[in-house]
């Protein structure tokens, strides 16, 4: 597949363009993402969801790219719903800042998210000695 897209780009017969225009509100970026790529008939702001969409916006995060956190068994926010189902909503129901990375994260239905790493992790600790011992394991 890498193979292929590469050499579409190459031909010059790629028609790229991006989904949204920064400039975009962050609820319609989202509603464009979940409407246009998953096939959802709307998104619902549930919660605080909405909330923290407006805070995002007046502190400047308005004209960042949107991530938006699902069920990996389906295009809903719902993981009984397999694949690309229709006639479907999904409901947001927290937005958070990714600052360092440049983008903000709709978390939808019951998904939950991995903690950061600690300023340094346990690993950075650990090795293997010439004989295959593994140490700093504590």
């Amino acid at each position: 597949m890498a193979d292929a897209v590469s050499e579409m780009l190459e031909s010059g017969a790629a028609d790229y363009r991006p989904l949204y225009p920064n400039e975009m509100g962050l609820r319609e970026k989202i509603e464009t993402v979940a409407t246009e790529i998953y096939g959802a008939e709307g998104v619902d702001f549930v919660g605080g969801s909405g909330l923290a969409i407006d805070h995002l916006e007046s502190i400047g995060m308005g004209n960042v790219p949107v991530c938006i956190a699902k069920t990996q068994y389906s295009f809903s926010d719902n993981p009984k719903l397999l694949g690309r189902p229709k006639g479907f909503r999904i409901s947001v129901r927290e937005v958070t800042p990714s600052a360092g990375a440049g983008f903000v994260v709709a978390k939808t239905g019951g998904i939950m998210t991995m903690p950061g790493l600690a300023l340094h992790p346990a690993s950075e600790g650990m090795s293997v000695l010439e004989g295959g011992e593994i140490v700093g394991l504590t």
